[in-house]
């Protein structure tokens, strides 16, 4: 029975290569992958930061409810000071106690019930010692009984119906897809098939196996491996994940087939995705040191390519732009609306501009500048780049181009979040350069859309901004925006946000 679904820079040797037709990614999935792509086009949410959130949550809770019990038993205020240092610190030895007896991994967290009883001796155990000590540094007068007991009480069960609500909605986040990394296996035979009865029997891992993907044709593979279909072939990958949220790559290639992995990954490394290469399929023994496991498995995987900003980093980065973004809209509305009212009263049409633009992971997104051309003669689909003195721009265009405050509407793509304030610059869908599509120019373009795109990026501030006029240019920009990705940091992002104004003197190839 087929199982649809189930309970630093590029090193050369692997130089980017990909199938394009136009200046866009084939897509020829086969009937049974459409199917399956359109059963998980649903988003899903990364475990780690799920359960990385509800660490924190029980963080909160233990140390709001030991103020809570401080403020009602209304104590005086000069010894609020002492007691939040100890509630806080009592909060995040707890958390640290519970973390490194494995009780927040999703196995533990599911089956709430079972592990229950060892969460609150660890709390009873931590209490009880602090009961003790504050006993022989003769506390006890200064820190009353009623507040530590209520503190410990309250605290008891708030854990306990909290871990019982988490463990309920756990169990049905799994079944509906909102909670679980996805994962295609890309390879065949024995291997494949053993890795898939691991990943089973694994109970407390949260990958669920897409499909396969193999290249030999089904006379040399099967169709089906431990009940999963053959959804293609390595190319067809890209266009699987361009369709679906896929988290996850296993190779599951011996080492000796350098060649056909190496040769995979031309294709593959393009994906926002993380690509591993399954350590079991290889008749060496690796120390595990030199393996990586994903979250709550023991399976040992070899890392090839890691997706950027992801998890709590994505976080952070989500936290700076929100603001970054606001900061710069209370001190930039004043220019925002002297550029509309001049728009509006000097040329016809909206005062907004929106074109689609390649967002992260080639998803189609509207991107909003004010309008800096004459309304029948817009370009919607950015066909024909603008050029120096180029007439379908308007003299106020031409001045907002040139100083880029055409770009500020893009703070609203921020806020929406399909946009960062850092990244690679969004491209047109078509985008092209002398009657060539810039994927037909770069090897590897569609990888800078492995992040969210950004009003400013590291290229920009290189000198990299306004017409191009070259192949060259567009590989330049390119090139910049790989570094980027791979080097991300927030103290990155910071320098880049900090240099643009200065980078906007620089107007000679802005129009």
């Amino acid at each position: 029975m087929i199982k649809i679904q189930k309970d630093k820079m590029v090193d050369a040797s692997i130089a980017p290569s990909e199938t394009v037709a136009h200046g866009l990614e084939e897509d020829n999935l086969n009937r049974l992958a459409q199917q399956i792509a359109q059963q998980l086009a649903d988003e899903n949410h990364s475990p780690a930061l799920i359960l990385g959130a509800y660490r924190l949550f029980e963080c909160a809770c233990i140390f709001a409810i030991g103020i809570l019990a401080y403020f009602y038993h209304d104590y005086p205020d000069n010894r609020l000071p002492v007691h939040a240092f100890i509630i806080f610190g009592t909060s995040c030895l707890t958390l640290t106690s519970l973390q490194a007896s494995s009780l927040y991994t999703t196995q533990s967290l599911k089956t709430g019930m079972r592990t229950l009883p060892q969460v609150l001796a660890i709390l009873s155990t931590i209490f009880v010692v602090m009961a003790v000590a504050g006993y022989f540094i003769d506390f006890h007068d200064y820190f009353s009984k009623k507040w530590f007991a209520d503190w410990f009480m309250g605290t008891a069960t708030v854990l306990t119906v909290a871990r019982l609500t988490f463990a309920f909605s756990i169990s049905r986040w799994k079944r509906n897809g909102f909670m679980e990394r996805r994962a295609v296996i890309v390879g065949g035979g024995a291997k494949t098939k053993q890795l898939i009865r691991d990943i089973e029997a694994e109970q407390g891992n949260d990958i669920r196996i897409c499909g396969i993907f193999d290249d030999r044709g089904d006379d040399r593979a099967a169709p089906v491996i431990a009940g999963y279909p053959k959804l293609g072939n390595v190319k067809d990958v890209v266009a699987f994940a361009r369709r679906t949220r896929i988290d996850l790559i296993i190779i599951t290639l011996p080492l000796s087939a350098e060649s056909r992995w190496t040769g995979m990954l031309k294709h593959l490394w393009v994906l926002p995705v993380d690509i591993r290469l399954a350590a079991h399929a290889n008749s060496m023994k690796f120390r595990p040191r030199f393996c990586s496991y994903m979250d709550n498995s023991k399976i040992p995987m070899l890392d090839l390519f890691d997706k950027p900003i992801s998890d709590w980093d994505s976080v952070s980065k989500r936290g700076f732009d929100i603001v970054f973004s606001l900061l710069a809209l209370a001190l930039l509305w004043p220019i925002m609306l002297g550029t509309a009212i001049a728009i509006k009263l000097t040329s016809k049409g909206p005062i907004i501009f929106k074109q689609m633009r390649h967002g992260i992971n080639n998803e189609e997104i509207p991107v909003y500048k004010f309008r800096s051309m004459y309304t029948d003669m817009s370009d919607e689909k950015a066909a024909k780049l603008v050029t120096k003195n180029d007439p379908r721009v308007t003299p106020v265009g031409r001045f907002i181009r040139k100083t880029s405050i055409d770009e500020l509407p893009q703070l609203f793509n921020v806020l929406l979040g399909s946009v960062s304030l850092v990244g690679p610059r969004p491209h047109a869908v078509i985008a092209q350069a002398q009657n060539k599509y810039f994927a037909d120019v770069v090897d590897g373009y569609f990888a800078r859309h492995r992040v969210k795109p950004g009003i400013t990026g590291w290229a920009q501030i290189n000198g990299l901004r306004g017409e191009i006029t070259s192949d060259a240019k567009i590989k330049e920009r390119t090139e910049y925006d790989l570094y980027y990705i791979e080097n991300w940091s927030l103290a990155f992002d910071l320098k880049i946000l900090l240099k643009t104004p200065f980078s906007l003197f620089n107007t000679e190839n802005a129009y």
